[in-house]
Order: structure tokens, then C-alpha cells, then sequence
């Protein structure tokens, strides 16, 4: 099966560069649904969904594929191929901002920028590296999901999203989590959290955006502003929103950054 079929791939705009986004862990293509609109008119639009969430094919799932984020790289970079895509804005939320630091250090030429939304290369703190959590909070984060993923899903949604006085975004984003399959997702958390990619980082050549928020519970600032540090030449933005989910919970403020970027 070809990548645009298997990854439920949509293709939008009145433009011809193209602007590819990647939704974030338990996500698909629909949390973007705010953003997009304000690119229309300018740009190629492309989304896509994760194998495992949205309306992707499931069937297509391999457990040695994806047994690291290098494997969700190759989807995007096959899509990219499918459709002879140049020159490539990679927008990334949460864990495909890493995925997209992967793809862009496969094929830099393919990639004219890079804009990495909440980006985190490493969940765990480390040394002198701040990444939130100690280790025995993600294990035990992890060994919670394995035992309930819909319960799970419950109880991280609010604390991933942040923004207590809007429980309707942590509604949807719950109700996300328990719309994806839930063995694929149990993997793809695994693969998210204990994944280290700090080493990546200097590798970059890219153009590329940093949107940090000012209060995140799974990305805290210090984590954005190692990323800026560890990539040459990069730039960072903070944003007044709160949470881990801007391109949800602030569009307007998300999209005027990623506009002053371009």
C-alpha cells in the first residue's frame, strides 16, 4: 500500500509550496484544523495521520518498523516521495517535531524549514538536563497505560493540555486518545517516552522555529530552550499559552508566529 492511502493523506490549498503537518502522540490530522485555514490561500497544505490514529490503516502496522521514531520518519519521508514534495515547511507538534528533526537530517535538501511545536528530545531528566520527568515517573506513567489505556487516556489528557478552565479541550483530546488502536498506541508511547534524541539536535541544518509555551507540564521551557541551543541558528519563540497543545488551545497566537517565521 502507497503512504497516501496508508497514512490518510489529504492535500489542500491554493498554493505551491507546500506545508506539511505532523499531529502529536494519540492526535491526527483534525487537531491541526485550527491552524491550517490561515495557510490556505498561500500554500500547498498536506496532513496526514500516524499509522495506528485517525483514519489510517492499521493493517499496515509492523512492530519492527516502528520500533523507534526513525520508522515514522521514513512515513513522512515516503509521503514526501509520493508526492514529489520540494522545499518542504515541516510543522511538528510534540513528538513529530522529533520526527521531523529525524526526516530533515535523513534528506536536509528536501527541507526548507522546520517549525517544532512543544518539541521535547528527551522526556527524562538527565545530569544537568531538565526534561520534567525522572525515570521512575515515565515508567510508572507507562505501567499505568499498560494496565488501562482508556483510563489512561482520562486521567493524562487534562494534564498534557493544560488550561484547567477550558476542560472541553481535554475532553476532546481524551476522546482523541481513545478513538486510536490501542496496541499501537501502547507502542508509540513507549517509543515517545524513553526515546533520547538530545544527540540528533546539532545535527540539524535546517531552517528551524522553536514555539515553546510558557507553562507546559510535558515540555517545560527548559526543554525548548536546550532544543534552541542544540540546534545552530535556530530561533525561539515563547508563547503566552499554557499547556502542550498551542495549536488547539491559542491558534491566532501560534499562527502569527509561525507567519513571522515564514
Amino acid at each position: 500500500m502507497n503512504a497516501i492511502k496508508r497514512n490518510n493523506v489529504t492535500v489542500t490549498g491554493k498554493g505551491e509550496k507546500p506545508m506539511l503537518f505532523a499531529h502529536g502522540y494519540g492526535c491526527d490530522q483534525n487537531m491541526w484544523r485550527y491552524i491550517t485555514p490561515a495557510f490556505q490561500d498561500d500554500y500547498k497544505i498536506i496532513l496526514f495521520d500516524h499509522i495506528g490514529f485517525g483514519n489510517s490503516d492499521a493493517s499496515t502496522y509492523s512492530k519492527d518498523r516502528y520500533s523507534s521514531l526513525h520508522g515514522y520518519a521514513t512515513d513522512v519521508l515516503e509521503i514526501c516521495y509520493e508526492l514529489d514534495l520540494q522545499d518542504v515547511i515541516f510543522v511538528g507538534h510534540s513528538v513529530s517535531a522529533m520526527i521531523g528533526v529525524l526526516a530533515a537530517i535523513q534528506e536536509p535538501e528536501r527541507f526548507s524549514k522546520l517549525v517544532l511545536v512543544s518539541p521535547s528530545p528527551s522526556f527524562i531528566n538527565d545530569g544537568d538536563y531538565y526534561g520534567g520527568f525522572n525515570r521512575e515517573d515515565i515508567e510508572g506513567l507507562l505501567m499505568s497505560l499498560d494496565g488501562d489505556y482508556l483510563g489512561w487516556s482520562n486521567t493524562i489528557a487534562p494534564v498534557i493540555m493544560g488550561n484547567a478552565e477550558r476542560p472541553e479541550l481535554a475532553r476532546e483530546l481524551a476522546q482523541s486518545f481513545c478513538k486510536s488502536n490501542p496496541e499501537i498506541a501502547n507502542d508509540f508511547a513507549h517509543i515517545t517516552f524513553l526515546s533520547d534524541h538530545r544527540r540528533d539536535l546539532p545535527q540539524v541544518k535546517t531552517d528551524t522555529l522553536i514555539l515553546q509555551c510558557s507553562e507546559d507540564a510535558i515540555a517545560p521551557p527548559p526543554v525548548g530552550e536546550y532544543t534552541h541551543r542544540s540546534i545552530a541558528g535556530s530561533k525561539i519563540t515563547i508563547l503566552e499559552a499554557t499547556g502542550h497543545c498551542p495549536n488547539l488551545s491559542a491558534p491566532e497566537e501560534t499562527i502569527k508566529a509561525i507567519k513571522n517565521f515564514l
